[in-house]
């Protein structure tokens, strides 16, 4: 039997979703719980199939009534404007002061098609391959500023070096975007991609774009087969496999102290085993879960030496041990009309 790999700490997330609440102080106290525990992330989904608060614009409000915990909202590609994702997912960025990440999500139903009356439903893969073109277009209008463009100079009125702002000027399947991004360039480069990549068409996204996938399973055999595949294929990219995170997305439903003891036992098997990077879990009651993984999980890790104790840095990118992305125009030594 092999030796267990001998690894940086476990990185820890949870989701908040829970329905029926509308009072952004709910959110704000779970996510500072979080934050008490130092977990990496909270992430908070959406849809248009049901009533709900927008989770972009929750954490929007939740971001400045906390320090460290990264925001991970999903937002919706399908029927929503690439260059509006952009903006929107920087802004939380700026205002969360580098704690944003996002969770693309895709529509295919008729009925949601029919909220916005732009254009039908379309097939499964074809709007996997159209939130791939946003991720896309949303990193190149990111990198559309220059990190000092911003040049705020009084005496002669010059607010911005124009020479630091880059065209994207991208073609998709079915739209196009110009750019510059009118957001200047977020305090990570990039926000952080978070893809749930259990199925084939989101995992064809996570490949090219995510910085942290996810995979749900209860198996460890099959998380770590998951990650194995997401890194070779990452690779296969051109992307370095030690810049994704894989975790394994797991539901937990706590009664007592013991489970959340339990749970502890069962992270640290995984993780010390090589079967994931992580854990997102998705708790049945938010509220009392994730007391029971601060008051009890998260002691037994950190006892364990598998858990960090305090946050070593600000961003999200940060405690997920992720550099923050060089600017691809910056680098590539174009001018004002950079092509991509």
């Amino acid at each position: 039997m092999s030796a267990p790999l001998v690894r940086g700490p476990v990185h820890l997330a949870v989701s908040l979703d829970g329905a029926g609440h509308y009072d952004p102080g709910h959110f704000v106290r779970l996510a500072r719980l979080a934050e008490q525990g130092t977990l990496d992330f909270v992430t908070l989904g959406d849809s248009f199939s049901r009533a709900g608060l927008d989770a972009l614009a929750v954490l929007s409000r939740v971001a400045p009534a906390t320090e460290r915990i990264g925001l991970v909202p999903v937002v919706n590609t399908t029927h929503t404007e690439p260059f509006h994702v952009s903006s929107a997912v920087a802004t939380l960025d700026w205002v969360s002061r580098g704690r944003a990440g996002w969770s693309p999500e895709v529509s295919t139903s008729e009925a949601e098609a029919r909220l916005f009356g732009r254009r039908p439903a379309a097939r499964r893969a074809e709007v996997w391959h159209e939130a791939r073109e946003v991720a896309d277009v949303a990193a190149k209008l990111w990198d559309s500023w220059e990190d000092d463009a911003e040049i705020r100079d009084e005496p002669t009125g010059r607010f911005i070096d124009r020479d630091k702002l880059h065209y994207v000027d991208f073609e998709g399947r079915g739209f196009s975007v110009r750019g510059p991004a009118i957001v200047p360039r977020p305090p990570q480069g990039h926000p952080v991609t978070v893809v749930d990549a259990t199925a084939a068409e989101p995992r064809a996204a996570a490949v090219r774009h995510a910085d942290v996938a996810l995979v749900r399973t209860q198996d460890p055999l099959a998380a770590r087969t998951a990650r194995g595949e997401l890194r070779d294929r990452a690779r296969a990219h051109g992307r370095d496999p030690e810049r994704l995170r894989v975790l394994g997305s797991i539901p937990v439903a706590l009664a007592t102290t013991a489970d959340a003891v339990e749970l502890a036992g069962l992270i640290g098997d995984w993780y010390e085993e090589g079967a994931v990077d992580g854990f997102h879990l998705r708790l049945a009651d938010p509220e009392r879960d994730l007391a029971l993984v601060v008051k009890a999980t998260v002691p037994v890790l950190q006892h364990r030496c598998l858990l960090r104790r305090f946050y070593p840095g600000a961003t999200l990118r940060e405690h997920l041990g992720l550099a923050r992305p060089v600017n691809q125009y910056a680098t590539a030594g174009g001018g004002r009309h950079e092509r991509s």
